[in-house]
């Protein structure tokens, strides 16, 4: 007659082993801007902030004017590869209209 082997937690020797969840960390942001210069005009600038960043009117008009006044504004915040995609639209698009205007992207 075979009895059946009954384990106590005390003889159960095997552990769970967990590893710690690495964190996962959101990717780098990058910050949009828009730089004035002296020859851009204002209802172009207006048409950019429009167009490529969604804005409407009176948003585009009041970020144009702080780029006008304090000589950059930051226009969006975006994944790296968003914010690349942005710049070059603008520069693109100032370029075939025969404008300067500049526009760059850092880290936020």
């Amino acid at each position: 007659m075979t009895h059946p082997i009954t384990l106590s937690q005390d003889d159960d020797d095997t552990q769970l082993l967990v590893k710690p969840r690495a964190k996962t960390r959101r990717p780098p942001m990058y910050k949009v801007m828009l730089l004035n210069d002296d020859f851009t005009p204002m209802e172009f600038v207006v048409l950019v902030l429009e167009r490529f960043f969604g804005m409407d009117h009176m948003q585009a008009f009041d970020i144009m004017l702080t780029v006008h006044k304090k000589g950059m504004a930051v226009v969006g915040v975006f994944s790296h590869e968003v914010a690349e995609t942005k710049v070059t639209q603008v520069m693109d698009f100032a370029r075939r209209h025969q404008h300067p205007l500049q526009c760059t992207m850092e880290k936020e």
